[in-house]
């Protein structure tokens, strides 16, 4: 029974001293001694010093009340699990995790503008190439596959009729004049706003283009309303590029996330990013083919001119700068176009250049072959056999935005068990397959068909973005993706001049060549990737450890 008196006691002190430590005792009041401490000395009850101080966790004895070398070890508490964590105050953001530190929890984030600008180019496609076709059909007196949605395309006799063929020829080539003037003017514009946004900031860069959208609707709602010749098209294509073009929007806004996000989180925030443009261009596809069909043309732009400067508008007033050291800078200088080429052909790292250029060549390729069939859906979509009204146009625009998301979650979910790369030759094989069955398409339920087995072709462009950003430094971000800027304008300017040139000339052969055409081209990423892949057996930070 004494044993046992004397271990509750110990215990009785050990808990005592845990709740002193949560509890501490109001100043003034005296502390009581630990049940199980040794007895005071005399001194120190002379000296009225008491029985210690409770500091840094642990009782610290006073130099007055035990005498030199005979003092206690300080007896150290451990925090309870679970009760410290949630009482600690939050930190600084370590220095290994820049992300929190550089992007407040607060601040708006660029997805919202993304998608904004997405919604008005994903309304304005298809209603200009619809618009053309009735214009030039109407001028040529051809009324039949017109985009009011009279099953067997009216009264053309088919896809031999040579008015419909006339019709389709003049509505592929002018798409053709129209994007041309466009892309090639934004060719340029991309490459100088880019790097010029890595000294003044990403919101100029951002304001510009959005604006330029927005000029470019206007003209287009003037043609309509006066009904002035479809050459004016190319008025307001052409101020849109001097401008930016979306191409401008898209590329700062991946700098931007670039610069708010570290790289571990990266690759998630471009997935996010590219899952906003299938969000967006989905409700825009559904929105204006319904819409077409219920008011016309004139309405549907109202709101692509509407979403355009909603854009500017939250660049301007909504979002916070990502750039933090600013400083003026010329725009029109030499400087910027060189700083991308240094990028290609510094020297040093001869490697990682190697593969930054492959990698590049394979995002042409893939993103191409994306522009170019995307161009030619409506056309393909409105003319025999299919002969859609602007209510399946819709919905199969819809269904080719889907993509992006189904792209995301296959991507998420892949990632458990693959790695990127082969999450990528996967989106290809989709890509590959879903393009092949569209070019043999005669029947609507065949071209959802291959609508539905696209359902992992994007999956493959955020982990090329990815591996390119992972290639440079982090201080080099803006001029990689003032570069991808570039080279997704000279895609958009191959693939319009390649497939509205391909589609009429393959009219008399093969209506969906142009698809297989581009299925055909998707095999030599799909072997690059995996070369690239097989071959290389250092990781791509590699370059990094010679500092270490």
């Amino acid at each position: 029974m004494a044993r046992g008196l004397v271990e509750g006691r110990g215990r009785a002190g050990r808990l005592a001293r845990s709740l002193g430590a949560l509890c501490p005792q109001p100043a003034g009041q005296r502390r009581a001694p630990p049940m199980d401490a040794a007895p005071r000395s005399p001194s120190a009850s002379r000296g009225g010093s008491g029985w210690g101080a409770w500091r840094g966790g642990a009782w610290q004895p006073r130099p007055s009340a035990v005498p030199s070398g005979r003092g206690l070890p300080p007896l150290r508490l451990l925090p309870l699990p679970g009760r410290a964590a949630r009482r600690a105050p939050p930190g600084p953001a370590m220095a290994d995790s820049p992300g929190p530190a550089r992007c407040p929890r607060a601040a708006p984030a660029v997805e919202p503008l993304l998608f904004l600008g997405t919604l008005a180019l994903g309304l304005q496609g298809p209603l200009c190439t619809q618009y053309l076709w009735e214009r030039l059909g109407a001028e040529l007196g051809y009324n039949g596959s017109a985009p009011s949605g009279s099953p067997g395309c009216g009264n053309a006799s088919g896809a031999g009729d040579p008015r419909q063929q006339e019709v389709e020829t003049l509505a592929s080539h002018w798409s053709l004049y129209i994007n041309l003037a466009g892309f090639f003017v934004g060719l340029f514009s991309v490459t100088l706003f880019g790097p010029w946004s890595d000294s003044v900031g990403r919101r100029p860069a951002l304001i510009l283009p959005a604006l330029g959208m927005a000029l470019q609707a206007a003209v287009y709602l003037l043609v309509m309303y006066l009904r002035l010749h479809v050459g004016y098209f190319l008025l307001g294509r052409i101020l849109c590029g001097l401008m930016g073009d979306y191409n401008l929007i898209l590329a700062s806004c991946f700098a931007y996330v670039a610069d708010i996000s570290d790289q571990r989180s990266r690759t998630f925030r471009v997935a996010i990013l590219e899952a906003c443009l299938g969000v967006a261009g989905m409700l825009a596809s559904v929105i204006g083919g319904q819409w077409l069909k219920a008011q016309g043309y004139i309405n549907p732009f109202w709101l692509v001119f509407a979403a355009s400067l909603a854009t500017a508008l939250y660049a301007a007033l909504c979002l916070q700068e990502s750039v933090k050291e600013r400083k003026p800078a010329k725009l029109f200088t030499v400087s910027h176009y060189v700083s991308v080429y240094r990028l290609y052909a510094a020297p040093g790292h001869q490697r990682s250049r190697q593969k930054l250029a492959l990698y590049s060549l394979i995002f042409f390729l893939i993103v191409t072959i994306h522009f170019g069939a995307r161009d030619i859906f409506v056309l393909y979509e409105l003319s025999p056999p299919l002969c859609w009204g602007s209510d399946l146009i819709g919905y199969g625009s819809a269904a080719s935005y889907l993509t992006y998301l189904s792209s995301l979650a296959g991507l998420r979910a892949l990632q458990l068990c693959l790695e990127d790369t082969w999450v990528a030759e996967l989106g290809l094989l989709s890509n590959i397959s879903g393009l092949v069955v569209i070019s043999l398409a005669s029947t609507t339920s065949l071209m959802f068909t291959g609508y539905g087995i696209l359902f992992l072709s994007m999956a493959a462009t955020p982990v090329i973005r990815a591996k390119l950003s992972k290639l440079v430094d982090e201080k080099d971000q803006g001029a990689l993706f003032a570069s991808v800027a570039c080279v997704e304008g000279l895609c958009a300017l191959v693939a319009t001049g390649v497939f509205n040139s391909l589609y009429p000339a393959s009219l008399h052969f093969m209506k969906g060549f142009p698809f297989l055409f581009g299925a055909i081209i998707l095999l030599v990423p799909a072997a690059l990737i995996g070369w690239i892949e097989i071959s290389d057996t250092t990781p791509e930070y590699g370059h990094f450890t010679d500092a270490s």
